[in-house]
Formats: structure tokens, sequence, C-alpha cells
């Protein structure tokens, strides 16, 4: 998708660089991450109404940390540098940076030396948030002093006529208290930006961009039933209406009662052809003995595209693919770092097209979920709907650990079912991000009925988020988890044992593998 204004957001390798885009977004203004030896030459060609140099752990002055060309702050573009970008501009702009006798984390009070465009409406001694080893001790030139911390003598520096600015602190965390005014100072009082990202401009323009690429052709869609697919689904089929022709495969690993809902909800409320494969024998045979996650997650992709390939082929006249890719995937997939490490293997990226020769179509490949949530509300999705708890593409395959079996994924089922009507009993679980089970593979000793028994461990799992990026555990009420365990351990026969994970991400992943 072409857009008029866009924050490029160059990334050095922050904890924080997907909050900086997230909190953007907010303000109604497209951002775009992309690492930071993106080519000059495309900044040059692209020409962003500004461009955001994000924090990142190394310290400039190491041999090898990450670099950018001198050249960028000549292009006439706003630029702000937060934390580690700060120290780089300095340092490429004739000043210093040095390492900071008092490491400086956590909350710290701003002192504003000069009033200036990008802190405009900041309260003089508010919070912010600090994470660095290191802090500019010597101006760059042409840049004026604007605020300094106790151990920040240089915190806020600006350069009006260049219109390039920088800031040590992080104003994109929720503890910085006027981050938000500060960015929003940048985008519309620097950058000269307007508010047109939203969900009605975003339908608008994709319908229209659809429409022109796809002409009287067919278009396939996986649809796996889950928030992304779905509203990818009811978005194009608003373009292009019968020429989109869904394919739901259901490989066995779905949620109690998931498939036969599926179909029924996109055939009766909106009138779509939905053809339903159901391959789960077919799954299950191939995944018989493997216990390792990533090659779980292969087989599940490779056969999907086997089966998803065989029932394309009926639709000789088809030449576009539509899938639910979101940005998360795609930066969790490929790192946004430019390395080569791969978290996991994400079920809807690549693989279909390349096989298949059809053109693909990510209309949400640049958002997040909340986004796409915005756009399925506006699309006229049944809330309940909208609301669903994200779902991996492998299913309960990724939450049965060990061998996945017949058996095992119905004890799963089971458990899973009774935690999220519990969730939905107790209304909360419009609150929690995503809540599933795991299945462990270990057996523990119980007592059931004054026997001994030897039988499953299950593992409930809640977490809070924005966007699946970072994550932290719920704090349920005791009795919830009480009243859940015990509805679990009388009703589904092979678990003697509940317990609750309260790993945040990171270190750990939502998923368990």
């Amino acid at each position: 998708m072409i857009h008029k204004q866009k924050i490029l957001i160059l990334d050095f390798g922050s904890q924080y660089t997907q909050l900086i885009a997230r909190r953007i977004r907010e303000s109604k203004i497209y951002s775009e991450i992309h690492p930071h030896n993106y080519p000059l030459e495309k900044i040059k060609e692209e020409l962003p109404t500004g461009i955001i140099l994000s924090g990142g752990p190394m310290s400039v002055n190491d041999e090898g940390a990450p670099n950018i060309s001198k050249e960028i702050f000549e292009l006439g573009i706003p630029i702000l540098g937060i934390c580690y970008g700060l120290q780089l501009m300095s340092k490429h702009l004739s000043g210093k940076v040095e390492p900071a006798e008092d490491r400086e984390y956590g909350k710290a009070h701003l002192e504003i030396i000069d009033d200036d465009l990008l802190l405009m409406g900041v309260k003089d001694g508010s919070v912010i948030w600090m994470s660095h080893g290191d802090y500019v001790t010597k101006l760059p030139d042409g840049f004026h002093l604007t605020a300094k911390t106790d151990n920040s003598p240089l915190c806020a520096i600006s350069n009006p006529a260049k219109k390039i600015y920088g800031i040590q602190f992080h104003p994109e965390v929720t503890h910085t208290e006027f981050g938000k005014t500060i960015l929003n100072n940048f985008l519309y009082e620097i950058c000269g930006c307007s508010p047109d990202w939203t969900s009605e401009s975003f339908i608008t323009t994709t319908i229209d961009e659809v429409k022109k690429k796809v002409g009287g052709k067919k278009i396939i869609c996986a649809l796996s039933g889950g928030v992304d697919s779905s509203v990818a689904a009811v978005l194009i089929h608003k373009a292009i209406g019968d020429q989109l022709v869904c394919i739901h495969v259901d490989h066995g690993m779905m949620r109690k009662n998931e498939s036969a809902g599926i179909i029924k909800m996109f055939k009766e409320n909106y009138n779509m052809r939905v053809d339903h494969v159901d391959a789960s024998e077919l799954f299950l045979s191939k995944l018989k003995g493997v216990t390792e996650p990533e090659k779980k997650r292969k087989i599940i992709g490779n056969t999907f595209i086997e089966i998803f390939e065989n029932e394309a082929k009926k639709f000789s006249d088809a030449e576009f693919l539509v899938q639910g890719t979101l940005y998360p995937d795609v930066i969790e997939s490929v790192s946004v770092k430019g390395s080569s490490v791969t978290i996991k293997t994400h079920h809807n990226v690549g693989g279909l097209p390349d096989r298949m020769n059809l053109k693909l179509i990510e209309p949400f490949r640049e958002l997040f979920k909340d986004e796409v949530r915005a756009i399925g509300r506006e699309l006229g999705l049944p809330e309940i709907f909208i609301k669903r708890h994200p779902f991996p593409g492998p299913g309960l395959a990724v939450r049965v650990l060990g061998e996945i079996t017949k058996e095992r994924l119905e004890v799963l089922r089971e458990a899973d079912d009774i935690f999220i009507n519990e969730l939905h009993s107790a209304k909360i679980y419009d609150n929690i991000w995503q809540a599933f089970v795991v299945l462990l593979p270990v057996q523990s000793v119980g007592v059931m009925g004054d026997a001994r028994t030897y039988e499953n461990v299950v593992a409930l799992r809640a977490v809070t988020s924005t966007d699946g990026m970072t994550a932290d555990w719920y704090w349920f009420q005791p009795e919830f988890l009480e009243a859940v365990s015990n509805k679990i351990i009388r009703s589904v026969r092979g678990v003697n044992r509940v317990v609750y994970d309260i790993s945040s991400k990171p270190p750990a992943t939502i998923e368990w593998e």
C-alpha cells in the first residue's frame, strides 16, 4: 500500500521499537519499522515524512555497533533520535558520547531548560523513563540544550533549523508522563503530519486497490476462522463479491466445535462460498511420534500447503491468494534487526504462493492485531467474534506438548473449553489478550476417591498485551483459579493436576511451543 505520509522507524535493537510504531499509529499516522541498515537510496526514494532513530542495547562507541550514514541528516527530513538514536546522532554531528558515571535505569525527572516545539506542553519536573549506560557530554554542532536530568546533563537537544531533535529517554513507554505529547509534537508540529491513518481510510483504499489489482479474476482465501483471516475474507468479499472462494482446512487441531461454527457463521451471515475440508486423520498420521516443536510446525505447514493446493486446483481460473498475515508475524519470522535468528516459524508466512503460482494479497501485512480488530468492527463483524483471542495456525498442536494423539487432543479440548467458558462467565475474557490451556508431557501422582492416580498435568495460560510483541501474565483472583482447577479435574478424564503459568514475554513467548 502506498502511504501519502509515513514515519520511518530505524531499529537499533531496542526492546521498545514496536512500541514506537504503536504509539504513532495510535495518533493516526502510519509508521513502519526497518533495520538500521535500511538503504539510504530507499529512504531518498520513499521520502518519509519523518524519521525516528530507536534506542538500542549497545554503546555507539562499541566496535561493530549499529550505524547509519551521516548523509541521512542532510536529507531535509525531520529526525527524532531516542536514547541510542540521540547518541548516534550526536557522534555523527561532532558531539561526544561517553560512559555515564551513574547509569540511569527507570524513572527520572525532566528539568526543562528551554522551550522548543518537541517539548511544547511538557510539564517541568515530569516523570520520564530512562534506560542507558552512555550519555552525551558535548553538544553536536548547531544544537542547543532543552532539558536535563540529575544524571543526564544533555537529556534533550534540538536543531530547529534542520528539524533534528534528540532525547535520552523513552517517550513511547507509558511510564513517561508526557510521552504521547512529545511524540505528537514531533508528528504534528515538526513533521507537519495530519491524522489520516484510520480504519475507514484503510478499508476504502484497500477495496480500491484490490479491485484494480484483481479485475474479474477469482481470489482464494485460506480461512482459518481466526480474527485475521476472517476480517480479511469479509474485506475482500466487500471488494469483489462472488469472485472470492474461501477454503477452510480442518487439521483436527481446532478448538471444540470450532470448524462447524466457522462454516455456519460465514455461510449464514455473509453468504460467502466456504469449502470445508476435513483432513484431521491425514494430519494426525503425519504427526505420529513427532515431539519437536519446530518440526510439528513445519509438518503442519507443509501438509496444509499440500491439501490447500489440491483443493485450489478445482479453481483453475484463480490467480490470487488472500492470507491474514500480520506485522508481528513478519517481524518475528524475519528479524527486523537484520539477523537470521528466527524465534519460530509462523504458519501463515510464505509457502503457498510459490507452490501454486498465485499472486499473494496480504491486506494486513502492515497492521497490528488491534488495528485488524478495529477494521473488523468497521466492517460490521459481531463483537463476540472480533474480541476472540488469537489462535495459532498449527492450532492445539503447539499446546499439546510432546506427541500429538487424538486422545491427548480431546483431553486438551475439554480442559480448554472449560477455561474459556469460565472466563466468559466471570466476564473477564475481554480483559485478556490471550488465554488457553497447555497439555504437558508429564504425569503426576494424585488421589481420587481414595485411590492413587498417575495422570496428566495441564497448565493455564492468560496474558495481557496490546499487540502480542510483549505480554504480562494476568492476575486472577485465587477463587477463580480454584474454581477452574476443580472443574477441569472433576470433568476431564485423565487430568489430576492444574498449574498456572506466570511467565511474561519476554523472556517467555506467549505460546509454549
